[in-house]
């Protein structure tokens, strides 16, 4: 009994060395009292917004905040001062408080923390039509280790990447004044994807910039167009930031949907010092995006529900916000401070030799052997490899010296991710092994696993049938998979039922969906 005591005093003592920081968009908090700078639907005291749905706004958002119990939580969309004095009165764990915002503005942001603030100061990103949020910089004091958290309200997409830009470059120049050793936080609703550099060019009026993003860019969360990793952190003169995103499958990868897609407007983004073993440190592999049945179900985010023209909404008064809270862990335990060394220390790059492994690395320092993979699927330079008992993978393009069942021994020099789906970008055929004749047998039957699976992302499978409308096929009366193409003359035509005689899986932000290349991958009719 002592032995047990003893252990979970212990474990005490560890964890109170830990903490956790959280980032929340609460969806438009507004109080009761008029203010002039209201959005039309929350000027207090009407059949639109009121004591009850207040009352109801404002529990809601307590219970979520009380859940999640972070020590530190950086809160968006906040009327005012009063409100987070409020918070505080309602949540009495959280001794301190900051807040800021635009005299002229709607909301700002804000800071609820168990953990001592030592002081706050802001950073000013002003333009000459537009008026948004200034950046709130917090310096906290936790056992003695100062540290800071910088909280974001970044514009919307309702304008261009140079707005946006602009914030990351007032940030960066802030950030580049404290010692690179220095631990700092920079978390918040960045209205920027984890991979924005990949997501926003097709739009030409996002696109203002040549290209150039904010998060990835110029906070240099990607360098050289690769992003920042575990690997590779510590190894840049540049000051370079790692995205916490990245800790989880791309699947997993959202805090907000947008018409069924996985979105990452929020982000928790990291400072090399918080690797560096000597103060805080980050630990690794516990970011996490909170979403109880409450907050999300069915692929929905229960936000705060309204009905109506766009210049006559109505409170319903239910739901939470449009965005999902994310947090993650740090230590100032020296055993804690020194996981992320242990984990390169424990991963030999010798020993990465599988397909799967491929899909554990978001980009490859060194290049990874993959013997005897065999060629299941060819179209003009793109193909599928898969080797036996192992996952399939995707070449983009450059695989015109590969033949259809055929078997190669495989250097893979480079990786990537494209809106979810894991590709070899950069490879070298080191040997052609041998010729298979049965290849077609590494096909899976549609029939005999769940196609929605993240797991089967690259494979070939056949047999699967269905009915086609509007680029969908669907399998029962509400059970479809969407069909995509690049050249989408080649789909087949609405209302035709067909058959699937080898189609690619593949995942598009957060969905499943049939990939076809060729009018030979499927046939019309049963």
């Amino acid at each position: 009994m002592l032995r047990f005591l003893l252990l979970f005093i212990f474990t005490l003592s560890l964890n109170a060395n830990n903490f956790t920081i959280a980032s929340y968009n609460v969806e438009n908090l507004f109080d009761l009292k008029n203010d002039n700078n209201e959005y039309n639907e929350f000027v207090p005291n009407t059949h639109q917004w009121n004591q009850r749905n207040y009352n109801i706004k404002i529990n809601n958002l307590i219970k979520v905040i009380n859940d999640i119990d972070a020590d530190i939580i950086a809160l968006q969309e906040v009327e005012n001062r009063d409100l987070m004095q409020e918070l505080r009165r309602k949540i009495p764990k959280y001794n301190y408080y900051s807040f800021i915002k635009y005299p002229n503005s709607a909301i700002g942001i804000g800071i609820l923390s168990k953990i001592e603030i030592k002081d706050n100061r802001h950073i000013d990103v002003k333009f000459t039509t537009k008026l948004f949020r200034p950046i709130l910089e917090t310096t906290f004091i936790y056992e003695n280790i100062e540290f800071k958290v910088f909280n974001n309200h970044w514009p919307s997409k309702a304008v261009g990447e140079s707005y946006r830009v602009q914030y990351a470059k007032n940030l960066q120049d802030r950030l580049i004044k404290l010692p690179k050793d220095y631990d700092y936080i920079l978390i918040g609703d960045f209205n920027s994807d984890y991979d924005e550099y990949l997501t926003f060019k097709k739009n030409q009026k996002l696109n203002n910039t040549f290209g150039i993003t904010g998060i990835n860019q110029i906070l240099n969360t990607t360098f050289e167009n690769k992003f920042v990793t575990y690997d590779d952190i510590l190894k840049y003169e540049k000051r370079v930031h790692f995205n916490l995103w990245l800790d989880l499958p791309t699947q997993e990868r959202f805090s907000s949907k947008f018409r069924g897609q996985n979105n990452t407007p929020d982000s928790i983004i990291l400072s090399p010092a918080l690797f560096d073993t000597k103060r805080v440190s980050y630990i690794p592999k516990s970011f996490t995006v909170f979403k109880p049945d409450y907050l999300y179900e069915n692929n929905l985010v229960k936000r705060w529900k309204m009905e109506g023209s766009k210049f006559n909404k109505i409170h319903k008064g239910e739901g939470y916000s449009d965005h999902l809270p994310i947090l993650a862990k740090f230590s100032i335990n020296k055993e804690d401070t020194n996981i992320l060394k242990k984990m390169q220390a424990n991963e030999d790059i010798s020993k990465l030799n599988t397909i799967s492994d491929l899909y554990s690395k978001e980009k490859l320092i060194e290049p990874i052997i993959i013997n005897d993979a065999i060629v299941i699927y060819k179209n003009a330079d793109k193909a599928i490899v898969k080797k036996h008992n192992d996952r399939a993978v995707y070449i983009y393009n450059n695989a015109q010296e590969l033949k259809l069942g055929y078997s190669y021994n495989l250097q893979i020099i480079q990786v990537f991710t494209y809106n979810g789906l894991k590709e070899i970008k950069e490879f070298a055929i080191l040997d052609e092994v041998r010729k298979i004749d049965n290849y077609k047998n590494l096909y899976l039957d549609a029939n005999q696993i769940d196609i929605f699976d993240f797991k089967y992302e690259n494979e070939v499978i056949k047999n699967l049938k269905g009915i086609v409308k509007n680029s969908k096929l669907y399998l029962n009366d509400d059970k479809y998979i969407k069909i995509y193409s690049k050249n989408r003359n080649l789909l087949p035509k609405n209302g035709e039922t067909i058959t699937i005689l080898n189609g690619q899986l593949g995942s598009y932000k957060g969905n499943m969906q049939l990939i076809l290349h060729s009018t030979s991958d499927f046939k019309v009719g049963f």
